[in-house]
């Protein structure tokens, strides 16, 4: 703090001044520069307008993503056979070069380096989104298999949900984040059961009532 309070200390000389108005000149030429690319890429996306609006609801996907996304996909989803021919072609799929629960090395497809960065960056956003799907099955995911991992495995859910969505005109419908737990819970009592009805049991499962309050008391008097 000491040594920063030194540096500001001094006078402001006319060469300074002349410095100063040269970067600002420069600031405000970049800001017009960018506003007239905002202008350009907007015309570019009247067309794309409703598809645009639509994934830009994606948890992690903002205008510009949403944009980069349309540049670098179209909206025409027939080219691709299926969803999982998207992303093996975008490189995000998943790898299943595993046996016996050992993963095995391989090379790993290149794709779309573009589309790969904006996919990540919507996946980083959608960790940080609140209440969604995308966030709780990002940190189960980093639990076990570390950030890098967790990263790519959502960049691939929301690609999934971009093709499903530019192929059917559906609009994005968020799980929730208690969706997990849910399936958690049906695998876990489905296991159980098995494992009872291995052992030679009839297995019967209900859900348990909510414990009923008790009644009022009558009024005194």
């Amino acid at each position: 703090m000491a040594e920063l309070e030194l540096a500001l200390e001094g006078r402001v000389e006319e060469h300074h001044r002349f410095v100063l108005e040269m970067q600002l000149a420069r600031l405000e030429q970049l800001d017009e520069h960018i506003a007239k690319l905002d202008e350009r890429i907007d015309s570019k996306l009247a067309p794309y307008r409703e598809q645009h609006v639509r994934l830009a609801k994606i948890p992690g996907v903002d205008r510009i993503l949403a944009a980069v996304l349309i540049a670098e996909l179209g909206t025409d989803m027939s080219v691709f056979k299926s969803g999982a021919h998207l992303a093996a072609w975008a490189g995000v799929c998943p790898g299943n070069n595993e046996s016996a629960g050992k993963r095995k090395r391989a090379d790993t497809r290149k794709g779309n380096v573009h589309l790969m960065t904006a996919l990540v960056e919507a996946a980083h956003g959608a960790s940080r989104t609140k209440g969604s799907y995308f966030k709780d099955k990002f940190f189960r995911i980093k639990a076990r298999r570390g950030y890098l991992r967790a990263a790519v495995a959502i960049a691939h859910k929301i690609l999934r949900a971009v093709y499903t969505m530019l192929s059917t005109g559906a609009e994005y419908r968020d799980l929730g984040a208690a969706y997990l737990d849910v399936i958690d819970a049906k695998r876990v009592t489905g296991n159980l059961v098995r494992r009872l009805q291995r052992l030679g049991y009839e297995v019967t499962i209900a859900a348990r009532l909510p414990q009923a309050l008790p009644a009022p008391p009558e009024p005194a008097g």
